[in-house]
């Protein structure tokens, strides 16, 4: 017996209730289809795709309790460090068609992956190109609402603001999965997260959240933004 319900605090965001558990869902936009070999469900005439937490730093986040997730219907998002499209995917299920997400991934051979899922997903522009020149994707690229960035490189947060400079709109939001272990591998975490924060605040974006996404992910904080 399964039983769906919305998110108490996040919109287009669900809770699957299973006879063994509950998991965090997005309603699926493209019916039938897998992203990543998650589990689907049927529930009124809806399907909806399991969202794993382990799988996608922002799922961690909203299980870790943070305050806002700034995605909803119509949200266009420039999202830095695409990857394979896990996270993305789910994204695009939340904004639906009234909304676009510009994936940003520097590797070709995971770029294929990401061809593959934007294809069913016409909310998704799939864009082969390096994050640290936001001026090389401008000719494809909006003003858009938030940028999500998960780039795994030692200079993540100014890469952030270079592309909030250039594409994000004004009071626009951020959010950031910083990986302690990409930046210093010698340093405490805690020591690295403040001072990627203090990179951030310097460079004009007013920190909303902070959550450490333990056990999820390991060394890894999510930080919620707004750019001033």
């Amino acid at each position: 017996m399964v039983n769906v319900k919305s998110h108490p605090k996040f919109s287009n965001i669900y809770i699957v209730e299973d006879e063994t558990i509950e998991r965090l869902a997005t309603k699926n936009l493209t019916p039938g289809i897998r992203v990543y070999g998650e589990q689907l469900y049927r529930f009124k005439d809806e399907e909806y795709r399991a969202w794993d937490p382990f799988r996608s730093k922002l799922a961690a986040s909203i299980e870790k309790g943070i305050i806002e997730i700034p995605i909803k219907e119509g949200t266009r998002i420039l999202y830095l460090g695409a990857a394979s499209g896990t996270t993305a995917s789910h994204v695009s299920d939340i904004i639906g068609e009234k909304g676009k997400i510009f994936c940003i991934e520097f590797s070709p051979r995971v770029m294929k992956e990401l061809i593959e899922v934007s294809k069913l997903r016409k909310n998704m522009i799939p864009i082969l190109a390096d994050a640290r020149i936001p001026s090389s994707y401008r000719t494809f690229v909006e003003i858009v609402d938030v940028i999500y960035c998960d780039v795994a490189q030692p200079d993540q947060a100014n890469i952030l603001i270079d592309n909030a400079e250039y594409y994000l709109r004004k009071k626009g939001k951020v959010m950031i999965a910083i990986k302690a272990r990409s930046i210093d591998v010698t340093k405490e975490p805690t020591e690295i997260f403040k001072k990627e924060i203090k990179i951030m605040e310097d460079g004009g974006i007013r920190v909303l959240d902070v959550k450490r996404l333990d056990p999820f992910d390991k060394d890894h904080a999510m930080v919620l933004g707004e750019f001033t």
